[in-house]
């Protein structure tokens, strides 16, 4: 059995939490914002009764280089991320993403659509800087082209087992990265980058 395969048959032992943004209409107890690089965040628990699970989303509104919020009480090396996520403007970039072992603004891993550019990508971020990581399998190439509609709701997910990495959008698996940089448990959250504005909901995990 893989190693992946072993995560995922063990997942009814693992310890799952789940935020629909829906308790009060500000973020979490226990959720950090802030930014990688420069610029400010706007995150925001809003109405929107077209949510997923309504009647509130977590929206990013602000401008700069990327925006996370983490839940900074979480700690997880393996297991998987997931959050229902919709492109709603930017003109630089239209981008959603997820974050885990987040150590902090300067250190982690993150998976990003974007619906400008019609792809997916997965990067490490260390020491502040940002590189993609090569998907498993290929020898060039940056992500993998897919489908990210603006103004729709769409899944993404990120299952983690060690240096092993699953990128899934709408249940569909589109590629694998395996990557050893970061190796300690950490948080786990959302993120955009430049310009974009995103809503969010429904952001669950489970860690082994």
């Amino acid at each position: 059995m893989s190693i992946l395969s072993a995560v995922l048959a063990a997942s009814a032992a693992m310890t799952p939490g789940l935020e629909s943004f829906d308790a009060k209409t500000s973020l979490p107890d226990g959720w950090r914002t802030g930014v990688t690089g420069h610029g400010t965040a706007k995150w925001e628990v809003l109405r929107d009764e077209a949510a997923p699970t309504p009647p509130h989303v977590l929206r990013q509104s602000g401008e700069a280089t990327y925006c996370w919020a983490v839940a900074s009480q979480a700690r997880v090396r393996n297991g998987f991320a997931e959050v229902k996520f919709k492109p709603v403007s930017g003109n630089e970039d239209q981008a959603a993403g997820l974050v885990w072992r987040f150590k902090d603004a300067d250190n982690y891993y993150v998976v990003r659509a974007n619906a400008l550019e019609g792809n997916l990508v997965l990067y490490k971020t260390v020491n502040g800087k940002r590189s993609s990581l090569q998907v498993k399998g290929r020898m060039f190439g940056y992500g993998v082209d897919a489908n990210v509609p603006k103004g729709r709701w769409s899944t993404l997910r990120v299952e983690f087992a060690d240096t092993l990495f699953t990128v899934l959008l709408d249940g569909q698996r589109l590629f694998q990265v395996e990557d050893g940089t970061l190796q300690e448990a950490g948080a786990v959250g959302v993120w955009t980058k430049a310009d974009s504005v995103t809503a969010f909901d429904d952001f669950q995990f489970a860690s082994q």
